[in-house]
């Protein structure tokens, strides 16, 4: 991404100039606080007044300008940059701190900047209730006109950069624009982008202390990766979640049922699916008190339909809307090393078998899994060794084991930061001088 942005830097300046934001740019945009006045003084956005519409709170538009506000400039407003492709975790991120932000501060305004529609962000966005805006991920001038144009129509007081192709135009635009912003990083090594961009970061949000040393020091802060508020408030039984998917399985006791909940991403994991495939009959017929709900991905969901038989112990979906239930009514999760999954396991305490995507750059998933298996003994299988034999023999051990899920339950609850959403809202609105309930 760093390459991406030397390369192409003198069109991102040309287009940056043709829109004159230095020539355009009236008087400094105060927040209003009901706190004293050198409060109200520190907390400046240099955007433009030329455009007093803003956005409703959680409006459900991807227009980021509908009806004007009476009095604008009383809300806290945030925007969020993430991207999707072949990530949800970065997006979720987004989701779980506007969430939080709205939770502590109802008067508070976010928008949503991503991919244009279809894409995670802009389905999650409208999911959420958040209003979105699209930057253009694959032309960084255009990126970041786009994004230049979009914060200076709702005027955020910051920016909120939590990962992916979108992320970078909306960060170089705040630059341009005098905007502050910061950057949440959920993996265990950096992104390219974090290292390019947080030398002028107000602050870089880590999950984990080892990237530290390769970013500014001052500049870091670990506090954990954000989870959604649904994951984290679900005070659902093991009994009546499995119900949501499996309606027949109300004679059976929480520690009668097993249940093994298969997840490869938002997209989907062909290997994760076919070494699955392999296995989940012989499973189910073999084990009658054993339940599999499958997340199949969106991309790989009707050829896995098409080659898996039915069976009422088998919840196959494309994609699962309600991740909570689910994590409620699973006792062991078969997934990839996502930052974000990875979170999850912690703080639902979920005995976990992690198969990491060994394409992705710098091989954050690899790192990401060998955490886990440190800090909550996750089992840990390379897609090299990933067949129906490991896999089959990683889920008798732990299902084997009561002794064993129960130590890895309880390592994963502690080793969890369940306040990392409130942590990371409130340090935000110190460094920009907005008040935040205590």
């Amino acid at each position: 991404m760093a390459d991406t942005a030397g390369q192409r830097a003198s069109p991102a300046r040309s287009t940056i100039r043709f829109i004159s934001l230095r020539d355009t740019q009236t008087p400094n945009l105060p927040f209003r606080t009901r706190a004293a006045v050198p409060t109200r003084a520190r907390l400046r956005c240099h955007l433009s007044h030329s455009i007093d519409s803003t956005p409703t709170p959680r409006s459900t538009t991807s227009d980021p300008d509908p009806d004007p506000d009476p009095d604008p400039e009383d809300s806290l407003r945030f925007a969020f940059a993430c991207g999707g492709a072949g990530a949800g975790g970065r997006v979720y991120s987004a989701i779980a701190l506007a969430d939080e932000l709205h939770a502590s501060l109802p008067s508070s305004r976010s928008l949503i900047l991503g991919a244009p529609a279809p894409s995670l962000e802009s389905s999650a966005a409208a999911a959420a209730s958040y209003p979105f805006a699209p930057v253009p991920p694959r032309c960084l001038p255009r990126g970041i006109l786009a994004a230049a144009l979009h914060l200076r129509r709702f005027r955020p007081h910051v920016l909120v950069a939590t990962g992916g192709a979108p992320a970078l135009p909306a960060c170089l635009a705040a630059l341009l624009l005098g905007l502050p912003f910061v950057i949440q990083d959920q993996d265990a090594s950096p992104a390219p982008a974090t290292r390019l961009l947080a030398p002028f970061a107000l602050r870089v949000f880590l999950a984990f202390n080892a990237p530290v040393r390769l970013l500014p020091k001052r500049k870091c802060a670990v506090y954990g990766n954000p989870v959604r508020m649904s994951i984290l408030k679900c005070r659902v039984s093991k009994a009546e979640a499995l119900s949501r998917f499996f309606p027949r399985a109300g004679w059976l006791s929480e520690q009668e049922a097993q249940v093994l909940l298969v997840l490869g991403g938002a997209e989907g994991s062909p290997e994760i699916n076919v070494a699955v495939l392999n296995v989940y009959y012989e499973m189910l017929r073999k084990r009658k008190d054993r339940y599999i709900i499958w997340q199949t991905g969106t991309e790989t969901f009707c050829e896995m339909e098409s080659l898996v038989r039915g069976h009422r112990r088998l919840f196959l979906t494309p994609f699962l809307h309600e991740l909570e239930m689910a994590y409620a009514a699973s006792d062991v999760v078969i997934s990839r090393a996502g930052a974000m999954t990875c979170t999850e396991i912690l703080a639902t305490g979920k005995p976990s078998i992690l198969i990491p995507l060994p394409t992705i750059l710098d091989h954050h998933q690899t790192r990401n899994a060998y955490i886990m298996a440190d800090i909550m003994g996750a089992k840990v299988i390379t897609e090299d060794e990933l067949d129906s034999s490991s896999l089959t023999s990683a889920i008798d051990e732990i299902f084997g084991d009561e002794k064993l899920m129960a130590d890895m339950s309880q390592k994963a609850l502690t080793a969890a930061r369940p306040n990392a959403s409130a942590d990371i809202i409130r340090h935000i609105c110190s460094l920009i001088g907005a008040p935040y309930p205590t």
